[in-house]
């Protein structure tokens, strides 16, 4: 019975142990789940540096930078309409024509007047030389010279009389033709053959705009308006983009021209003027367009996604992932921002992953299982650029 003591001690120690291990195995595996289950699945995405673009969007309206009425100089019957809605003209082009049979007949009797004016100053000027050589010989009074001297200035102004009316019939016929005076697009006709048409008329005949470039007016608020106003004084280029009704993908991308100089007091802005080539006619004149310009240019700088900015009593934060899973709130100062990214002024370092969805279970010092996201921060709004073909600046301070 001796004998047999300490081998039953060595069995129950040896039991004892490996009972002792399998509840520690085991114990821990139950912890490692427990732990594993109080993990917040989050989206991240990195902090990065780069260039930013505060930009503002603002209705505005498309104007042609020329709109002429194309009217009849003279009244007569239309009787040809040489044009349809839509063309494109070049200035000195047919539009309309008129009956000139009028116009023709007034030239005619011009030309009349000016022979029969210019015969009686001829022989007016043969008979003053003869008294002039009579008077010589004293055998004619100076009277009688000067009265034909006055007879010979009378039938030289009925001359340059009679060469008025036939420059002026001489207009009337021009005016049978009429031609586009500027270069662009022409509307609809106003008028059908047969009409009487004349300079009264006040709906023309059709209308030309001058499409190629093209202008779009707009507003930012007074207090956007000194940094636009500043760098527009100082000859840069203050791109602009106009947008319709897809706000991903702009009509056309111009330059700032002019601003105006003053505000207005109803609406507390200040209205702007874009230039824009418009070379495959895009935008259409009195369209309304959304534009989008670039108000100031932060050139470097710590960016995150506008989705990651949390707001607390402190003011803003993020959450930031540590080496361990865990998060951490690290306060931060915001500066300008969109829906895509905000820049960050002070509190964040670029490089550092911060919590983008699921923050709203998170708390300091919870335990994350972190995700990244599709693209590791996402970039600002596409960078608008000064095109090549876009119109100079045509002055530092608008018209009024």
């Amino acid at each position: 019975m001796s004998k047999a003591s300490p081998r039953a001690g060595v069995i129950v120690i040896i039991v004892v142990i490996v009972a002792a291990l399998a509840w520690w195995l085991t114990h821990r595996s139950a912890s490692s789940g427990a732990a594993d289950a109080q993990a917040v699945p989050v989206t991240t995405a990195a902090a990065r540096e780069g260039r930013f673009d505060v930009t503002r969007s603002q209705p505005g309206t498309v104007v042609p930078s020329n709109s002429v009425v194309v009217r009849s100089r003279v009244d007569g019957e239309l009787t040809r309409v040489a044009f349809t809605g839509g063309q494109q003209v070049k200035k000195g082009d047919v539009l309309a024509e008129l009956d000139p049979r009028s116009s023709q007949a007034q030239l005619e009797l011009a030309n009349g007047d000016l022979a029969r004016s210019q015969a009686q100053l001829a022989n007016a000027q043969e008979t003053l030389k003869h008294y002039q050589a009579l008077l010589t010989q004293d055998s004619i009074s100076r009277q009688r010279v000067a009265d034909q001297q006055a007879l010979v200035r009378q039938y030289a102004g009925e001359v340059k009389s009679a060469q008025g009316r036939i420059g002026t019939a001489n207009l009337q016929v021009s005016g049978a033709r009429i031609t586009a005076p500027i270069s662009g697009t022409v509307g609809l006709r106003r008028v059908d053959p047969g009409n009487l048409v004349g300079p009264g008329d006040a709906q023309g005949i059709a209308t030309i705009t001058q499409s190629q470039p093209s202008k779009v007016t707009f507003a930012v608020s007074v207090q956007d308006a000194p940094h636009v106003l500043a760098r527009l004084r100082e000859g840069a280029c203050i791109p602009v983009a106009a947008y319709g009704d897809d706000t991903t993908r702009p009509l056309a991308t111009g330059r700032l021209l002019a601003a105006n100089n003053q505000v207005d007091p109803a609406t507390g802005t200040v209205r702007l003027e874009a230039g824009f080539a418009n070379t495959d006619n895009t935008l259409l004149a009195n369209q309304f367009v959304t534009a989008k310009l670039v108000v100031e240019a932060v050139p470097s700088a710590v960016l995150v996604p506008t989705a990651a900015i949390q707001q607390g009593a402190q003011g803003a934060f993020v959450y930031v992932v540590q080496p361990d899973k865990t998060v951490k709130t690290v306060a931060v100062e915001t500066g300008p921002g969109d829906t895509g990214a905000t820049v960050i002024r002070a509190g964040l370092a670029a490089g550092a992953q911060v919590v983008v969805e699921g923050a709203d279970r998170l708390r300091n010092g919870t335990p994350v299982n972190a995700t990244a996201a599709a693209e590791a921060a996402p970039a600002p709004a596409a960078a608008i650029a000064c095109p090549a073909d876009a119109p100079a600046t045509a002055a530092s301070a608008g018209h009024p």
